[in-house]
């Protein structure tokens, strides 16, 4: 690797110590669009009360956010390649601060396709943001702690995920919030515009701290193997197009059962209000956080792939419980899932990306665009849910942690595993 060093690039990593700032600033951010993220599965309840939208037209908001990853990967991809990891942070988050603030309007109009508008115009911002500070972190020390500093840089986002629902049942849900700011969308018009304002000033200290440059040396093995395997094209590489495919099996997985999660609870458990639903979220969220510090200490003793196995299969049995609908076992059933999604994108991107060598970059803004699988699943499941009822549709995550056990069982293995 060659690091950057103010304006000359010099040779060799920087001191361990001396990643520590760079990596707080990144681990940073993490925490940025989990809020986004964690908002987001609640609003969709709310449209659906305070709009009179379908539980398949709701799901347009995941649509929209996890749309944008998929179309907007490849160019953060190429930003990242020609301006480097902190021009694709400080981009990103100016994206997400002017997508935030398009929330104001779109209250103003209480109009559902401004807000699907406004949500991707955020979530090209998350994705740009995502795509730098994911890949910063996994290369930014030893690579065989890759796994464990993406699992802690996760735990961080989890940390938004988990307010994202306590804010949004304070506020959304609330007859006496709602009356006393005059209309039902303005809790949603002041919570982004706080947001946005909170993301500018991180935006504007970021723009003045100092990120070492990375770069992958292109005449160097990606490891001390001279394997032709190691630095093959992208798409010769079945460890990588594999973790492609499953990051997006899961990426759908995740997004449909966060989207419906208050319309599963309500409707299995007797007497639930959608406030005490999106609490119930939030407390799943907290499953989230625990399992991802949980498993970064795990990862010291275990194997990524045997991890990614045994979690695969959990979910598994997990979400074929909540598809029977069972009173109040079901909702417990989906509170446990979250849990064993917690290491499932880290652990995957890494196992992705490992043995790229040169051409890392790409193939994990790639690997980031496979979290526009979001898209996937929430229309069908919304589909199912209107037509049999919301617990049916968690089927169709089941088939994908399906998909997710396989890979760390099978498709993930490189020659240095056999």
């Amino acid at each position: 690797m060659v690091v950057e060093m103010n304006a000359r690039a010099q040779a060799g990593p920087p001191p361990d110590s001396s990643l520590r700032g760079p990596l707080a600033y990144a681990i940073s951010c993490f925490t940025i669009w989990g809020l986004a993220y964690g908002l987001l599965d609640v609003l969709n309840k709310h449209f659906q009360e305070t709009l009179h939208v379908g539980k398949a037209q709701s799901s347009w908001l995941q649509i929209a956010y996890f749309g944008a990853y998929l179309l907007m990967s490849v160019p953060a991809g190429w930003v990242l390649q020609a301006r480097g990891y902190k021009a694709g942070l400080v981009l990103g988050l100016m994206i997400t601060t002017l997508g935030a603030f398009l929330f104001v309007p779109a209250a103003s109009a209480a109009s559902f396709p401004f807000f699907v508008g406004s949500m991707f115009v955020l979530a090209t911002g998350l994705c740009f943001l995502e795509t730098a500070a994911d890949t910063y972190v996994n290369i930014l020390g030893p690579p065989q702690h890759a796994s464990q500093r993406l699992n802690l840089a996760q735990s961080f986002n989890a940390l938004g995920v988990f307010f994202g629902p306590l804010i949004g049942g304070a506020l959304f849900f609330s007859p006496a919030v709602t009356s006393s700011l005059g209309g039902e969308q303005t809790a949603v018009q002041i919570t982004y515009a706080v947001i946005g304002i909170l993301v500018m000033l991180f935006a504007l200290v970021l723009s003045r701290a100092h990120l070492p440059e990375i770069y992958d040396d292109p005449h160097k093995p990606a490891t001390t193997s001279a394997e032709p395997s190691l630095v093959a094209p992208l798409i010769q590489q079945r460890h990588f197009v594999l973790g492609v495919i499953t990051q997006a099996l899961y990426v759908g997985a995740q997004v449909g059962i966060g989207a419906f999660f208050l319309n599963l609870v309500t409707e299995t458990w007797t007497g639930m209000t959608s406030q005490q639903g999106a609490f119930l979220l939030s407390l799943a969220t907290v499953g989230y956080l625990v399992g991802r510090f949980a498993s970064t200490v795990i990862l010291l003793k275990v194997r990524p792939r045997t991890l990614l196995t045994v979690y695969g299969l959990a979910n598994v049995g997990l979400c074929l419980v909540v598809s029977a609908g069972i009173e109040k076992v079901s909702a417990i059933a989906l509170v446990a899932v979250f849990f064993f999604m917690s290491a499932m994108f880290a652990t995957i991107f890494t196992l992705g990306v490992r043995d790229l060598g040169p051409h890392t970059k790409r193939g994990a803004s790639i690997m980031v665009m496979a979290i526009g699988g979001g898209v996937a699943l929430p229309y069908p499941m919304g589909m199912i849910a209107d037509a049999h009822g919301t617990s049916t549709a968690f089927f169709l995550p089941a088939v994908s942690f399906a998909f997710v056990a396989l890979y760390g069982w099978w498709g993930s293995r490189t020659p240095r595993d056999t």
